[in-house]
């Protein structure tokens, strides 16, 4: 365990760090910031409606022995489901629970209690130092749709890192590559950077879900309604309503074709809401001990839109990369992987393992606030709002390269009305087990 850290540290060393930032604006004492995400894994059933049965299985391996999740959830989709994740600051009474009343559709009972939650605890490693090893990374780097690799593709960068014996702290990593050699040949191209502007868990906030309250957001569930906020130093108005555009996207249909040594279709139904879409793909080969090849292929039509762009983009932001071709359009319903890209180099000398490609796919929904009371029109009169909501919605999908999961989504979306027809008759595992064998 503690060579893996030593490892992951060396490996992560490759990258180049871009710096978090966020928008500082003026804000209300009373803040709210609410993300939903409706989740895709290819070819798999959906879990978030599977309380029992092989869903809680999973869900208690992922949460712990709680079995609850915890905040934050929408960032990187696990199952195939729906995540919802709500943070409230008030400066009022900072870190004090807080209830949220929500409407009946999101099937979460009548309230959610939000409540702080210690930024120690989750990721917090107990592993001990160790030596950094010795590390040497090759990264080509293709783009864009398209049955064949384009003129002036790849490029291609090897990294090499050297420990020199030195020793990784995982809980101080930026301390643990000082005295470390770091080198490169050839170039990627340079990432296309956006600010972070999620919530990380920090003193003085509450959230949910957490390990008391967490709780897995049923299939289904719709956000849309009338909510209300509710607590000790809690503006007494604070009550909004959730619109029907700010609501959980419907699923992304990603389905994929073709062998790994072949163009590879992708194609997906119309997102409703979709204002555009972001591909990415990555393989990797063991090439020996800590040697390692990665491919990188992104759907843009220039360089350097990578895994980064998997999250929630401002209106402007949106705007700007639809316009440069970053993204593709709300409009488009396939793309094809160049040949071969991922085929997996069987002809590498010395190659010892290659690890499955995998493909991460998002559909970008609305962003939306509420602030209240409202901006006067006229920007001579007086304002002083007392609170604000953000709300932000995105559906996303994974799948595994090279495999076809086409046949397996339509036999799934096929057989969902037969399911549930049976379902009221015969309920259990039968079903569960029929939906994820297709037989």
């Amino acid at each position: 365990m503690q060579r893996r850290h030593a490892l992951y540290l060396a490996f992560a060393a490759t990258l180049v760090a871009l710096p978090a930032s966020s928008q500082q604006n003026k804000n209300p004492p009373t803040n709210l910031y609410i993300d939903v995400l409706t989740h895709n894994m290819a070819g798999m059933p959906d879990m978030g409606g599977m309380m029992g049965g092989l869903g809680g299985f999973m869900a208690r391996r992922m949460g712990g022995e709680t079995g609850k999740p915890t905040y934050p959830t929408t960032r990187a989709g696990g199952m195939s489901g729906q995540y919802l994740d709500i943070a409230l600051h008030n400066a009022l009474k900072p870190g004090v629970e807080a209830q949220e009343q929500i409407p009946a559709g999101l099937k979460l009972g009548k309230s959610l209690t939000l409540i702080p939650i210690d930024p120690s605890k989750p990721g917090q490693s107990s592993t001990s130092p160790a030596k950094v090893p010795d590390v040497q990374v090759k990264i080509t780097e293709y783009w864009g749709c398209g049955a064949t690799v384009r003129p002036g593709q790849p490029k291609v960068a090897t990294f090499k890192l050297k420990g020199n014996g030195k020793t990784a702290d995982p809980n101080n990593p930026m301390a643990s590559m000082q005295g470390i050699d770091f080198s490169t040949t050839g170039s990627i191209s340079r990432q296309i950077s956006v600010a972070d502007r999620d919530i990380d868990l920090k003193p003085g906030w509450v959230y949910w879900p957490n390990r008391q309250h967490g709780k897995q957001v049923p299939n289904g569930a719709r956000l849309a309604g009338e909510h209300r906020i509710t607590g000790d130093g809690i503006p007494a108005s604070m009550q909004f309503q959730v619109q029907q555009a700010a609501d959980f996207m419907p699923k992304l249909a990603l389905r994929t074709q073709g062998e790994a040594t072949d163009a590879i279709g992708l194609s997906w139904p119309a997102v409703e809401r979709a204002r555009g879409f972001h591909i990415t793909g990555m393989h990797m080969q063991v090439l020996g001990e800590n040697s390692f090849a990665m491919t990188m292929w992104s759907s843009a039509e220039i360089p350097g839109a990578r895994e980064d762009l998997h999250t929630n983009l401002t209106g402007g932001q949106l705007d700007k990369w639809l316009k440069q071709k970053v993204l593709l359009p709300s409009t488009a319903t396939s793309c094809t992987i160049p040949k071969g890209i991922f085929a997996g180099a069987s002809n590498v000398e010395g190659q010892q393992m290659t690890m499955p490609g995998m493909l991460s796919m998002t559909a970008y929904g609305p962003e939306s606030w509420i602030t209240y009371p409202p901006k006067p029109a006229d920007p001579k009169l007086p304002w002083n709002p007392e609170w604000s909501v953000r709300l932000r919605a995105r559906s996303s999908a994974t799948a595994i390269l090279g495999l076809d999961f086409g046949g397996m989504q339509q036999m799934e979306d096929s057989e969902e009305g037969e399911q549930q027809q049976q379902q009221q008759k015969k309920p259990g595992m039968k079903g569960l087990l029929k939906g994820i064998l297709g037989g």
